[in-house]
């Protein structure tokens, strides 16, 4: 194994502003801790949370790195003390709580996972995110089953192409919203089995017509604001709506009397700032009930498009323009 150099190249953010505040620098290569791994970064994840960093409205928790990137793939170059999991030179996939722009990341060594036969660096670095997203949300606190049916809005996104896919390797159907046919497509494609186009057409008439007016079980919601009353409205007796995000706004004006009526649960999450307890465990559960479905090639991160590390601000942009269908990946 090649030495570890002391220096590295990273993205950092010099202000909070545009994808233009979003340059190289050169940083030392941190030191893994008790139970920590270095990994050499092959390929880091792009996420509306970074976006959010950069902008300045989601501020790192305490005592992560103040670097961008939320989830990397490489290899482990370096074993903190008691790091037992993982041994030098195996290739893995993990989450972090910061610092995947760049080209060395410190992780957990029980958060990380093994990049699955048949994935290439740049899949393995789109996963670790959604799929820990979407695992905790849909299934943990959603109590998605088998035979219910599932709406995903904003489908064609990382989240959503990873829950389209696991919902339906699980036994569920799908329903999602998309604001274009190209989207559409691609949601069809993955195994929806009804895609939306919210310009077009109102989904809560869309999806009790889908339904026979029964509605949908749970929600993966990341928009909010009018969504909010409008998920009431087509959700099922007993429907589970999971908040991620407000990209739509996280104020508004609802009337609550559904959520009494059809005995509704509205519970949401973030990942970040969870302990490293609760990010282990859900590693082991994933691990034991998703990883088989990875393993046999039954899910993988549809990837939108890749750029090099230096041309993370030209990555955000192409975020930003909400084009995108999947994931957008730098390469390290």
């Amino acid at each position: 194994m090649e030495p570890i150099p002391s220096q590295m190249t990273v993205v950092g953010i010099s202000k909070p502003g545009g994808p233009e505040v979003l340059l190289p620098e050169t940083r030392a290569v941190p030191k893994p801790a008790p139970g920590e791994i270095l990994v050499k970064v092959a390929a880091a994840g792009v996420n509306r949370p970074d976006v959010a960093q950069r902008s300045g409205s989601y501020p790192p928790p305490p005592g992560a790195s103040d670097l961008p990137g939320l989830e990397i793939a490489g290899e482990v170059v370096a074993l903190g003390e008691g790091a037992t999991k993982h041994k030098l030179g195996d290739k893995v996939m993990s989450l972090v709580a910061g610092g995947g722009y760049a080209q060395y990341c410190i992780a957990q060594d029980a958060q990380a996972m093994t990049v699955p036969p048949g994935y290439s660096m740049i899949e393995a670095g789109a996963t670790a995110e959604t799929l820990m997203t979407v695992w905790h949300n849909v299934f943990e606190r959603g109590r998605l089953a088998p035979g219910e049916t599932l709406l995903v809005h904003g489908g064609s996104s990382g989240i959503g192409t990873m829950a389209i896919q696991l919902a339906v390797a699980l036994g569920s159907k799908v329903i999602t919203t998309v604001g274009s046919q190209e989207k559409a497509d691609a949601c069809l494609k993955l195994g929806a089995t009804r895609a939306i186009n919210y310009k077009t057409d109102d989904f809560v008439a869309a999806v009790k017509e889908a339904t026979g007016g029964k509605g949908v079980e749970v929600i993966l919601d990341m928009v909010g604001g009018d969504y909010i009353e409008r998920n009431y409205e087509a959700a099922a007796m007993d429907g589970r709506i999971v908040q991620i995000a407000f990209l739509g706004g996280a104020k508004a004006t609802v009337n609550f009397t559904k959520l009494m009526i059809k005995r509704l649960h509205h519970t949401g999450s973030t990942l970040r700032p969870r302990s490293n307890a609760d990010k282990a465990a859900m590693v082991a559960a994933i691990e034991a009930k998703v990883m088989p479905l990875l393993h046999e090639g039954r899910i993988k991160p549809l990837i939108d498009g890749t750029f090099a590390l230096h041309q993370a601000a030209d990555a955000h942009r192409r975020m930003e323009t909400s084009q995108h269908i999947g994931k957008i990946v730098l390469t390290v």
